[in-house]
């Protein structure tokens, strides 16, 4: 178990089966150290936890707590194609929330995103970001999250 695994576990979390394709894409791509996820929904166990728009179906509180769904579930594309203990910095995360149209709060609902990553990783969870609101994502999901990491030489 990686020391990322042993953190999560610590919270009570640990990393689900990669969340198959839902198109025609791969959950993880590796392209010399670095390692790009395809966006994550908030998914368990093939299921979508919610639907709905953020500021309107969805609270920005739930939709934060999805958010670190997205993230824990971008840490197991991750795992599926390299070593978590080779990880040396997570480098960029970007988050999509499907918001209503009066809805501002992107970046408090993508923290729950950048606060999972940093309780996982620790100082190296510690990363560039962008919080995008936008109509509406893959399957009325309400969020979705992507990451670039960077692993060892």
């Amino acid at each position: 178990m990686s020391a990322v695994e042993e953190r999560l576990a610590a919270m009570g979390l640990s990393l689900h089966e990669v969340v198959p394709p839902v198109a025609a894409y791969v959950p993880a791509v590796v392209s010399g150290r670095y390692v790009y996820t395809s966006g994550q929904l908030p998914m368990v166990d093939g299921a979508l936890l919610a639907t709905g728009k953020v500021g309107a179906e969805v609270s920005a509180e739930r939709a934060n707590e999805l958010a670190a769904v997205c993230a824990l579930n971008a840490i197991a594309a991750v795992k599926s194609v390299a070593d978590l203990s080779t990880v040396v910095r997570v480098v960029k995360v970007t988050g999509f929330v499907a918001s209503a149209p009066d809805f501002t709060g992107q970046p408090g609902v993508i923290n729950g995103a950048s606060n999972l990553l940093l309780e996982a990783f620790g100082s190296a969870g510690a990363h560039a970001r962008s919080a995008v609101g936008v109509a509406v994502l893959p399957l009325d999901a309400p969020v979705e999250v992507e990451m670039i990491v960077e692993l060892a030489g």
